[in-house]
């Protein structure tokens, strides 16, 4: 085992097309999980210094020094609050509009659909200062409907291009033959069409979940210090405090899209949710 250890003999041993394909996925590897694993390590660190690959101490000092902080419950209930209520207000507005843009064609059908590419196209903090001054005229300024119009906004993209793929992936025939039994337009698009389209409207869900959890210049700009979810508390305790406070953090905002996930996987299955990221 020990002698293909040796590069020339692993190449020799498994063919040119293996040996690279084993070079793209140990770089793959390497630059993935390569900062995931710094940053769980640095956050067991009581003492780092750079540019050692190891901590000098380990131990849980920085995560009991973010568990004191009283600004913690407060930042995690408020990046819930303001997750669960965008992520709901994004399927409300934006899976009719998704269905209509996959069963309808209209006038500037195509250029509606590229308009919500065009959030994430540009620096978000331009987005975000132009926002910023409708805001002002209309008292949104550090408001919870500020903040939430503001992560709708960076999310978008996702509740409508997923979704209306995947409305675009139910045959119209199947909803031909619900009609043609007596089915009216409501009841066959929600015993039929929407239940057929639910795998992209999942992870339409989840990615609109997560994005709003995340979203941190938005929230600080809007927000005005008075709305104050995890990431914004994060970007805080980065400026004043070494970086294993921070790494802390990371690993707290970890945790919600492991669960979502695992639930995801367990209750909806990794078939159907590998199927909700065909795009056609």
């Amino acid at each position: 085992m020990f002698k293909y250890l040796n590069p020339k003999r692993f190449y020799f041993a498994v063919g040119k097309k293996k040996f690279w394909e084993f070079i793209v996925l140990a770089v793959f590897i390497l630059f993935f999980y390569g900062p995931l694993l710094n940053m769980i390590m640095m956050a067991f660190a009581n003492e780092y210094e750079p540019p050692h690959l190891l901590a000098t101490e380990w131990g849980t000092y920085w995560w009991d020094f973010i568990f004191q902080q009283n600004s913690l419950k407060s930042s995690m209930v408020q990046s819930f609050l303001v997750a669960i209520i965008t992520t709901i207000c994004s399927m409300i507005i934006c899976i009719p509009a998704a269905f209509s843009l996959a069963r309808f064609k209209y006038p500037g059908r195509k250029l509606f659909m590229l308009s919500f590419l065009l959030t994430n196209a540009f620096p978000k903090i331009g987005i975000f200062i132009s926002i910023g001054v409708l805001f002002y005229k209309y008292n949104l300024m550090g408001t919870l409907a500020g903040v939430v119009i503001i992560h709708m906004i960076t999310t978008m993209m996702f509740m409508v291009w997923l979704p209306s793929s995947a409305f675009r992936t139910v045959h119209p025939q199947q909803e031909e033959a619900a009609r043609d039994v007596g089915a009216g337009p409501i009841r066959t698009f929600f015993k039929v069409t929407l239940p057929m389209a639910m795998p992209g409207i999942a992870v339409a869900t989840l990615y609109t979940f997560l994005g709003s959890m995340e979203e941190a210049q938005g929230t600080l700009l809007v927000g005005m210090g008075r709305i104050t979810t995890m990431p914004v508390e994060m970007y805080g305790i980065i400026m004043d405090y070494p970086g294993q406070a921070g790494a802390v953090f990371g690993v707290l905002l970890m945790i919600p899209s492991a669960v979502m996930i695992f639930l995801m996987r367990k209750y909806i299955g990794p078939d159907a949710i590998a199927g909700g990221f065909k795009m056609k």
